[in-house]
C-alpha cells in the first residue's frame, strides 16, 4: 500500500492536509516531527506541515530528515517551506505585516509538475508571520504573489518543493489539485485508497490477527462502534460478542430501535438494561464532571459484568478513530481524556484483554464511507454524534426519572421535526437540553410554572469548532408549539445561537 508521511510541526491545519491527501485516494499518516517512524518500502513521499512556531526562534522545531530528503519527494508547506529555505542557506525574516488571508498566486513555471493543470493565476490562502526573503542558491522560484516573491520554489537536483501558502485550506482554489499533483504525479502513488480496498485489507488483517479468538465490543449505537462491529463481524462472525448497555439516558425508544437494527445486521449482540442503577447513583448530584464520572464508572462496571459472561474472550474491540490517535501523540502532547467513556476506556485491568481497533486509521468521514460500503443501516450511518453520558449531561442539575422522561419526549419531537422538514442530514449535531429554569406561563385559562428546554443545532467538520444553524423561523415555531402542547412539564422553548468557541456544543 502506497503511503505518504506527514510530519506535524503543530499546525492547526495538519489534519486537513491528511484529509485532502486521503481524498485523492492516497493513504497517509501523521507523525510528530520529532518522532519520525522508520522508513519502509511503502513510503512514497513526505510532507512537512505548517507550525505556530517561527523558524528564526531558538527553540524552533528541527526535524532530522536523514534518509528521506533527497531520496523521496518532499513538499514543505508554510513553516515546512521556510525551514527548507533556512536550512538550505536561505533567509527567513518577519514579514512587514502578517500575511493572512486570500492572495493571488502567479505560477512562474507552468511546466513544473507541482502546478500541472493549475492556471497561471489562482487564489491561495496565506497564514504566516515570517516570510522567505532569500532562497538557497540551489533553489528556483516557481510561484509568487503580489506580496510574497518566494511563494513557491523547487530545489535543483532533488525532488523537493516548498510553498508558503496552504493548499489544504478550502480557500485555496486549486489546493486539492496541487496536493494531488504531489502525491500522485510526483510521488507516483496509485490513488487506490478506497473504502472497498480498506475493507478487504482490514478484514484480512483481522482474520490473521484474531484467528479463532473471541472478541468483545461495547456498542454505543453510534457510527464508529457500529462500523467497527461490522468489520469484525465480516472477519470473525459469531466470535464477536457485542454488548449494548442501556443507561436509561438514551433518546426515546433508542435502545429498542438500535438493538433491532443490530440484530437485523446479523450481529451477535446482547442488550443490557441498567437504567435504574444509573439513575440511583446519579440521585442528588448536580456537578457536571461528577455526573460524567458516575455514568462512566457505572458503564464500565455493567460492561465488565457482562463481558465476564463471555468465556475465553481474549480481545476488547474499540471504535477509536484516527483523530483520537493523532491527538494522543501530537506535537503538543497527549490531550486530556479522549472519549474514554465512549470507547469503553478504563476497563478493569483484571479483564486482561488485548485491544483491537479496526478504525484507528480512519477519519470520521472515511468511517461513514466505509460504513456505507459495508451496508450499514442508513439510520445509524447518518446519526448525529451523541455524548457518551447521554441525556445525563443534557439535563442541567440533578438527573431524575421524570426529567429524563420530559427530555426524551421533547427531544423526540425535535428530532422528528428535523427529519420532517428535511433538515436533519444538513446538521452535524442537534440536541435538546433541559434547563434548571422554571417560568410562568398560561395554558388555557390556567397559570403554569414549568420547565424550559433549549434547542441546539450546529454545523461542524470534526466538533473542534462549530457554528449554530440558522433554522427557519417557521420550523422553530412549529417545534416550539408541538413541544409545549404535547410535553407536560414544559411551557417555554428557547434556541441556542452560540458558536464554539466560545461556547461548547454540549452545555455540560
Amino acid at each position: 500500500m502506497n503511503k505518504i508521511l506527514i510530519l506535524d510541526f503543530g499546525s492547526q491545519y495538519t489534519q486537513l492536509i491528511a484529509r485532502k491527501v486521503r481524498e485523492a485516494g492516497v493513504y497517509c499518516e501523521i507523525h510528530p516531527f520529532n518522532r519520525i517512524p522508520a522508513r519502509d518500502a511503502d513510503l512514497k513521499g513526505v510532507i512537512l506541515s505548517g507550525s505556530p512556531s517561527s523558524v528564526t526562534a531558538s527553540d524552533a522545531p528541527q526535524p532530522d530528515l536523514k534518509g528521506l530528503r533527497g531520496e523521496l519527494p518532499l513538499l514543505g508547506i508554510c513553516y515546512g517551506a521556510q525551514w527548507l529555505a533556512q536550512n538550505g542557506g536561505g533567509e527567513v525574516a518577519p514579514a512587514g505585516t502578517r500575511e493572512y488571508g486570500r492572495a493571488k498566486l502567479s505560477v512562474l513555471d507552468t511546466s513544473d509538475p507541482l502546478f500541472a493543470g493549475i492556471p497561471a493565476s489562482s487564489t491561495v490562502w496565506m497564514s504566516h508571520g515570517d516570510t522567505i526573503t532569500r532562497l538557497p542558491a540551489d533553489a528556483e522560484v516557481i510561484g509568487s504573489t503580489d506580496t510574497v516573491d518566494n511563494a513557491a520554489f523547487r530545489l535543483k537536483g532533488e525532488p523537493t518543493w516548498g510553498i508558503q501558502f496552504h493548499p489544504e485550506v478550502h480557500h485555496s482554489e486549486y489546493g486539492p489539485q496541487i496536493l494531488r499533483n504531489f502525491v500522485i504525479g510526483i510521488c507516483g502513488c496509485s490513488g487506490d485508497w478506497t473504502p472497498e480496498n480498506f475493507i478487504e485489507a482490514t478484514v484480512a488483517e483481522l482474520q490473521e490477527k484474531l484467528g479463532d479468538d473471541r472478541v468483545i465490543l461495547g456498542l454505543s449505537g453510534g457510527v464508529d462502534s457500529s462500523v467497527a462491529a461490522m468489520l469484525l463481524h465480516r472477519a470473525i462472525g459469531r466470535n464477536l460478542h457485542c454488548i449494548f448497555v442501556d443507561s436509561g439516558l438514551l433518546r426515546k425508544n433508542e435502545f429498542e430501535s438500535v438493538l433491532r437494527s443490530y440484530e437485523g445486521m446479523g450481529l451477535n449482540v446482547r442488550g443490557v438494561r441498567a437504567g435504574e442503577r444509573f439513575l440511583d447513583d446519579l440521585r442528588g448530584e448536580t456537578d457536571p464532571e461528577k455526573k460524567r464520572k458516575i455514568i462512566g464508572r457505572d458503564f464500565v462496571e455493567v460492561f465488565n459484568a457482562e463481558a465476564k459472561k463471555v468465556e475465553n474472550a481474549r480481545w476488547l474491540a474499540q471504535g477509536t478513530i484516527y483523530p483520537d490517535v493523532i491527538e494522543s501523540s501530537s506535537v503538543k502532547g497527549p490531550s486530556a481524556t479522549i472519549k474514554s467513556h465512549h470507547n469503553v476506556g478504563g476497563l478493569p485491568k483484571e479483564m486482561n484483554l488485548k485491544v483491537v481497533e479496526p478504525l484507528r486509521l480512519l477519519f470520521k468521514d472515511e468511517v461513514r464511507r466505509v460504513g456505507k460500503a459495508l451496508g450499514l443501516d442508513p439510520d445509524i450511518l447518518g446519526r448525529h454524534p451523541f455524548p457518551g453520558p447521554g441525556l445525563g449531561i443534557r439535563i442541567l442539575g440533578e438527573v431524575t426519572a421524570e426529567k429524563v422522561r420530559v427530555l426524551q419526549e421533547a427531544d423526540a419531537i425535535y428530532m422528528g421535526k428535523l427529519r420532517e422538514y428535511g433538515l436533519y442530514d444538513s446538521i452535524w449535531q442537534a440536541g435538546t437540553i433541559l434547563l434548571p429554569v422554571r417560568s410562568v406561563g398560561v395554558m388555557g385559562d390556567e397559570r403554569t410554572y414549568e420547565s424550559t428546554v433549549a434547542l441546539r443545532a450546529v454545523t461542524s467538520v470534526d466538533g473542534m469548532t462549530a457554528d449554530w444553524v440558522h433554522l427557519p423561523y417557521d420550523f422553530l415555531a412549529d417545534v416550539s408549539n408541538e413541544i409545549i402542547r404535547k410535553v407536560r412539564g414544559i411551557n417555554r422553548v428557547v434556541y441556542d445561537i452560540s458558536s464554539k468557541p466560545p461556547a461548547t456544543i454540549e452545555w455540560e
